[in-house]
């Protein structure tokens, strides 16, 4: 499946900006939002599930710790790696239990990471979701960023809600069927309409 690139990308933040004078105002005020990736694999999601619940920094604090306790960050290498020596680093006894099981799965061949570029999103979806530990709010900003799908909605991410709610002038938080309704207009690029939101959150 094809992911998006900075060409792509760049189009694609012109098409939304003429098509929702919201999201023109934003980048009008902050600029265009940096085109993010992040590689594909192990130590990718990893940091995401460092990130579920808890700030971008203090998530990164933890990774580099625990970067460092580790002469590669492979599946083979984390697992190595004693449930105190990780909890030194930062990591909370469920995070390490999350991640100790998608090691496994990656080494058991239940989660063939390298291939899922070639997965739909639904199949990398199921994939991800089957790993106890990984929902939705995981699995989106892995397509998201590591694969670079267009067309993703993260409706579980808080800074994409709440930007959401106040530039739209929104009085009540909507429902998570409110918030899909919101995102249509975005289709096919939901991906980059969050990050325009995240530039907003961020930004404010």
């Amino acid at each position: 499946m094809s992911g998006l690139t900075k060409r792509s990308y760049a189009a694609a933040v012109e098409l939304l900006m003429a098509g929702d004078d919201d999201l023109a105002q934003i980048i009008e005020r902050f600029g265009v939002p940096p085109f993010l990736t992040r590689p594909n694999g192990f130590a990718t999601l990893v940091t995401i599930i460092f990130e579920q619940q808890v700030s971008l920094a203090s998530a990164k604090a933890t990774f580099d710790k625990v970067a460092l306790l580790l002469p590669e960050f492979s599946e083979e290498e984390y697992l190595k790696l004693s449930d105190e020596a990780l909890r030194t680093a930062g990591v909370s006894r469920q995070k390490i239990r999350y991640t100790r099981l998608v090691a496994h799965a990656i080494l058991d061949g239940h989660l063939p990471i390298r291939s899922l570029t070639r997965k739909s999103d639904a199949e990398v979806r199921e994939l991800l979701t089957a790993i106890t530990g990984v929902g939705n709010w995981t699995a989106d900003v892995y397509l998201m960023l590591a694969l670079r799908r267009p067309d993703l909605w993260p409706i579980g991410d808080l800074a994409l809600v709440k930007a959401v709610v106040t530039v739209k002038g929104i009085r009540e938080k909507p429902d998570a069927q409110g918030l899909e309704e919101l995102g249509e207009r975005y289709r096919p690029y939901r991906s980059v309409a969050t990050h325009i939101f995240w530039r907003h959150y961020l930004q404010s």
